[in-house]
């Protein structure tokens, strides 16, 4: 069951981490699939423990979605990391993407993973479907995993 977004407006901030360029239709087919061997990659190489933090406060994971070719059809990076201070002290292997600041509708998943995390974006997809006069942005996206069973995702809208 779709469980409708809330707005918010975010301020910029950066996030630093793994990265890998794909596309949605490469995702669904296991064989061209990057996303699952991306976080894979950075929990098994213990990616939020060496990059530089914001703070010890914040273990919040992230994943961004920048780069776009065009829309959800087009090519796109996906980052997964951890916000970082600026400016950071480049760490070999990451790479660094700036969140943009604006209005984001947010669309919040709680159980296991990664199922919670395809059913929010699916909520994605259904309410865009659904609701055609609102225009996303594909400038960045983004997904903040605050606890090991809980995502929100962050969908940049226009104004």
């Amino acid at each position: 069951m779709m469980t409708s977004p809330f707005s918010t407006h975010m301020g910029a901030f950066s996030v630093a981490g793994l990265s890998v360029r794909t596309r949605n239709s490469d995702e669904m087919n296991p064989a061209t699939a990057r996303i699952g061997d991306l976080w894979e990659r950075f929990f098994s190489q213990s990616w939020e423990r060496s990059l530089p933090a914001r703070g010890a406060a914040d273990d919040r994971i992230f994943g961004v979605y920048s780069g776009y070719e065009s829309n959800e059809h087009g090519a796109f990076d996906v980052t997964a990391g951890v916000a970082v201070p600026p400016p950071i002290t480049p760490v070999a292997g990451a790479v660094q993407v700036n969140v943009q600041a604006g209005h984001y509708l947010v669309f919040v998943g709680q159980g296991e993973m990664p199922q919670t995390v395809i059913e929010a974006w699916k909520d994605v997809w259904r309410y865009f479907a659904q609701n055609p006069h609102v225009k996303r942005r594909f400038g960045t996206d983004f997904e903040v995993y605050t606890g090991p069973d809980k995502v929100a995702i962050h969908i940049g809208v226009l104004d």
